[in-house]
């Protein structure tokens, strides 16, 4: 119904607008006491099968969203009873931000993809700490970056804060450097900055009582040799995990119309790219180093060859919008047949 029904309604509209149109009738809809619980029910996949333990934290299911699809933390509770494993919230800034000028995010149909220079628009890491007080059934990651203003002389100062507001109210962290939407933050990939930022936050989470595990997002347009390093800088911080990958800035060739638009690329033309690189650290590291797999997926059998590639869970963004939240479902079922 989803594909047929909804999504040709959907895609009539702006896809910024429509995006917060939809969350807002969400909101609206998960208001009718029973709503909530038919929707779990159908949609929801429950099986210790599908359990998955990685860095001290047990993932009911490996399926989760990606930052940037809730990056408020205004849905969190809505979004689990689709069946999610686990929920990104972020990029999440210091200082509220508005992003990058609007038209910034576009549909390219014909490619099943997307075109994104959103900027880190969001709220402010204040206000998304207040909502994250909650109780929720759902493991949540908290994804983390610098202002846009912010040099990156000072970019570890914003990483710093957000790591320090958020740490009673995520189960784990994700240093984004990897976005191409934010001037330079790409440059802060470097060995010399993450292994700085690195020791700073192992300082800081080593005063806890609790140690939430800290994973680092990259870029799919890295070197063999500049993933390489980073994978070095990971095994001398003890880092727990990293995500494969961010979007692309780096075009195949593509039809749709919004073929030229500046920004990251995500979706189809992204899926074999990201399992290049999962597959690259996946044999550098014998599989021992947690990977979240994130990059075209929008159907059961695309899960399962990333995974097969060497992630440990996956996530999607561009697969809910094109095939609708009944996909997490389809994968999980999936799973469970193929018990990977």
């Amino acid at each position: 119904m989803y594909k047929k029904i909804i999504s040709p309604f959907l895609f009539l509209f702006d896809p910024e607008k429509i995006h917060t149109f939809t969350f807002f009738l969400i909101k609206v809809f998960f208001k009718i006491p029973i709503l909530g619980f038919i929707i779990e029910s159908f949609y929801k996949v429950e099986s210790p099968k599908l359990a998955r333990k990685l860095f001290g934290l047990t993932f009911e299911n490996p399926v989760g969203i990606a930052a940037g699809f809730d990056k408020n933390a205004t849905h969190i509770s809505e979004f689990e009873k689709f069946g999610f494993g686990f929920i990104e919230i972020g990029t999440v800034t210091p200082k509220p931000q508005d992003g990058n000028p609007k038209k910034r995010l576009f549909r390219l149909k014909e490619d099943t993809a997307i075109i994104n220079r959103m900027g880190f628009n969001n709220d402010g890491v204040t206000k998304i700490k207040n909502r994250l007080k909650k109780n929720y059934n759902v493991l949540i990651g908290g994804n983390i970056g610098k202002n846009k203003v912010t040099p990156n002389s000072q970019a570890k100062n914003d990483y710093i804060i957000c790591f320090k507001e958020l740490y009673d109210y995520v189960d784990y962290f994700v240093v984004n450097v990897s976005s191409p939407n934010t001037p330079g933050l790409r440059e802060l990939q470097s060995k010399e900055f993450l292994n700085d930022l690195f020791i700073e936050l192992n300082k800081l989470r080593s005063n806890e009582t609790i140690k939430k595990p800290i994973l680092i997002k990259i870029s799919p347009d890295l070197s063999k040799e500049k993933i390489h390093e980073i994978l070095e800088v990971i095994d001398t911080n003890n880092i727990d995990g990293i995500i494969a990958t961010n979007t692309t800035i780096d075009y195949p060739n593509l039809k749709s119309k919004n073929k030229n638009e500046t920004g990251g690329l995500s979706g189809a033309p992204l899926y074999d790219k990201s399992n290049e690189v999962i597959s690259f650290i996946s044999k550098k590291t014998n599989g021992k180093l947690p990977i979240i797999g994130v990059g075209g997926i929008s159907t059961p059998e695309q899960a399962v060859k990333k995974i097969e590639a060497g992630a440990h869970l996956i996530q999607l963004y561009t697969g809910i919008i094109y095939e609708g939240p009944g996909i997490v479902r389809k994968i999980n079922k999936k799973l469970l047949n193929q018990e990977l």
